[in-house]
């Protein structure tokens, strides 16, 4: 169980480019989380103790109306970035928010050493259902680590679709908590002109 969780409530985006946009979710500012883009890869880092109420990661900004959940995948430099269920994925629908961490699925280790993590029904079966199946019609998604440590994602898919690596964003959106006492955020606009922290690679 997650120390500290924080779930993304974004706003509902248009249907064309997909966009994956590093974020960093930081109410105490302390500046311990990390979200760039390096060389196609989005580096996220959380440089504080799990318990901070802090996370790096980023929004998938661009959703097409009226999707279900079917299937997401990203893929990790190494298997030891997945750290007590982090990274994980935040989808967000109109039944609830779901889930779905690095530890819920067995991964695939490429021959390059990188591991990639796809979570659909049956893998999530396949590993014992640790985690419910998303329900509902998605709203909103990210991807994010709020464990203290690093990792290093890229080929990042929501329902088949490769999402776009873009400039990182500061978080600058309130934050709330759920019923069972998670953290909860809305993140800010996507405007890359002034609101931009860390910025990274238009990959």
């Amino acid at each position: 169980m997650l120390a500290a969780v924080v779930v993304a409530a974004l706003a509902f985006a248009g249907t064309a480019g997909a966009a994956l946009v590093p974020s960093v979710f930081d109410p105490g500012n302390t500046g311990c989380p990390v979200a760039t883009a390096q060389d196609g890869w989005l580096h996220l880092e959380k440089n504080c103790a799990t318990t901070t109420n802090a996370a790096a990661g980023a929004d998938i900004t661009k959703i097409a109306p009226g999707q279900t959940f079917t299937s997401a995948s990203f893929t990790l430099k190494s298997t030891s970035q997945c750290q007590g269920g982090s990274p994980r994925f935040d989808i967000v629908t109109t039944t609830g928010t779901f889930f779905l961490g690095c530890n819920n699925v067995a991964p695939v280790v490429n021959g390059d050493g990188t591991a990639t993590y796809t979570f659909t029904a049956a893998t999530l079966a396949a590993s014992g259902q640790q985690v419910p199946n998303p329900t509902g019609t998605i709203t909103a998604a990210d991807v994010l680590i709020d464990v203290q440590g690093t990792a290093d994602i890229k080929n990042v898919t929501l329902n088949g679709v490769n999402e776009k690596l873009k400039k990182a964003h500061k978080d600058h959106g309130k934050h709330k908590g759920d019923e069972n006492g998670h953290h909860g955020h809305h993140h800010g606009d996507d405007d890359d002109q002034g609101n931009n922290n860390n910025q990274g690679d238009d990959d």
